[in-house]
Formats: C-alpha cells, sequence, structure tokens
C-alpha cells in the first residue's frame, strides 16, 4: 500500500495524524480563554517599573 511495507511507518504515520487533530482541538478550545489574573505584587512591580523608565 503507497509502497510502505512496515506496519510501524503506518503507526507513526497515524499517531501523527492524531497528534495533529488533538492539538488543532486543544488550540481552538482554549482560543479565547481570559488571560491571567493580574495579582496586587504584579501591579507594585508594573508601578516600580514605571518609576524607574521616567528616572531614566
Amino acid at each position: 500500500m503507497l509502497g510502505i511495507d512496515d506496519p510501524q511507518i503506518w503507526v507513526v504515520y497515524f499517531l501523527c495524524v492524531i497528534s495533529s487533530i488533538f492539538c488543532i482541538i486543544y488550540g481552538i478550545s482554549r482560543w479565547n480563554k481570559g488571560d491571567e489574573p493580574v495579582y496586587p505584587e504584579d501591579k507594585k512591580w508594573l508601578e516600580g517599573e514605571k518609576k524607574v523608565e521616567e528616572v531614566l
């Protein structure tokens, strides 16, 4: 069949197709998920970065 006699090669092709389908489905399911929440530590770090940029 298509010049490929070794069944292990067919298994590899099959697994590649299945993993590609899984990746597409996973990407579509996570497409519009929200970003990570903003923590107070992140806000403090951003304020510190703004102060440093003003000084420079």
